[in-house]
């Protein structure tokens, strides 16, 4: 099951209440893409914007910022700046890995070329930055500051990290928090600072975000061993290809005898990638239960996620919010 299954629509649900707000976030990322000197970047950036993406990090500023009690405008800036943000990592990340596909289209980098990828990517971080700035809140930009810090150096530390067989779940959840869980929790907090919300209201905010893109990324790690491309939005096995140690993997390595190990370091830390290689890593980790107890860990998080939203107002939106967290898990179960 998809985030984009109509059978099941909490974010669909989400999109709708929020429907004006996300009209008018909308226009402002367009407005904000243009450029009067330099053509390719709203070329590229509607390539990627356009490209039916489902818009959940900002969803979750602009959710957050509501269920806080906020009425002013800003939280339409700071939900594009984090559109923004993500826009910018996806783009650099699609040159990182030498991606082809992103969202069941050719990568930016394949249509144009990485040099272009990565400035327009720098662009629209700088666009996010001018934004983020609106609502004349230093709390609100060190939040999403930090996390375009953490962003970074989650993907850096994967870089050294990968084919390292060394690499423990602690660093592994360390790279997840980076790459997915920093800017989810990121959009969650700073709607609930823009809103003024008790404390304990914005850290359950943050807790809720952090948490969802735990469960979110574990998902999809899990999901590349067994969902569909159109499940995934990527190649089922691309993982694996790209040689990137994610959780089934770590504890498939932490589980393997001597003729295992060997396998795993072939394949991940020296690259020999064969035919049937794929299959039999499929088999190891059936095997040691390690997809298995990769779900566990996902629906685990997910259900830390909607536990988090305990202590905030009750009504629709957060009821949604709690049904998004069963959702992004439900393609395991």
């Amino acid at each position: 099951m998809s985030l984009d299954d109509k059978a099941t629509k909490p974010h669909d649900r989400l999109a709708q209440a929020l429907a004006d707000d996300m009209a008018a976030m909308n226009d402002l990322i367009h407005e904000r893409m243009k450029s009067e000197h330099a053509p390719r970047i709203p070329e590229i950036t509607a390539h990627l914007v356009e490209a039916g993406g489902k818009r959940l990090r900002p969803m979750l500023t602009l959710a957050s910022a509501h269920l806080c009690g906020y009425t002013g405008p800003y939280h339409i800036h700071l939900a594009a700046t984090v559109e923004f943000i993500h826009t910018a990592t996806l783009l650099h990340d699609d040159v990182v890995d030498e991606s082809q596909q992103r969202r069941g289209r050719p990568t930016a980098n394949l249509l144009w070329d990485n040099k272009s990828s990565v400035l327009v990517g720098d662009y629209l971080l700088a666009r996010g930055f001018q934004l983020m700035t609106a609502p004349g809140s230093m709390r609100v930009i060190n939040i999403l500051a930090d996390a375009s810090a953490v962003i970074a150096e989650g993907e850096v530390l994967q870089l050294t990290a990968a084919q390292d067989l060394a690499t423990g779940e602690d660093t592994y959840l360390q790279v997840i928090r980076g790459k997915t869980a920093a800017l989810f929790s990121a959009a969650t907090e700073v709607g609930a600072v823009l809103a003024g919300a008790p404390e304990t209201q914005v850290r359950a905010m943050f807790d809720y975000g952090d948490a969802l893109g735990i469960a979110f990324q574990m998902a999809d790690d899990l999901l590349d061993y067994g969902g569909s491309s159109a499940a995934i939005g990527k190649n089922t096995g691309d993982d694996f290809r790209e040689r990137k140690l994610t959780l089934p993997v770590i504890r498939a390595v932490a589980a393997a005898d001597a003729t295992e190990r060997a396998f795993w370091s072939r394949v991940i830390e020296q690259g020999d990638q064969r035919e049937g290689d794929l299959d039999h890593a499929l088999e190891l980790m059936h095997r040691h239960g390690a997809l298995e107890s990769t779900r566990k860990t996902a629906l685990d998080w997910g259900a830390k996620a909607r536990a988090s939203l305990d202590i905030m107002p009750a009504g629709e939106l957060r009821d949604m919010l709690a049904d998004l967290a069963d959702y992004v898990v439900a393609r395991l179960k």
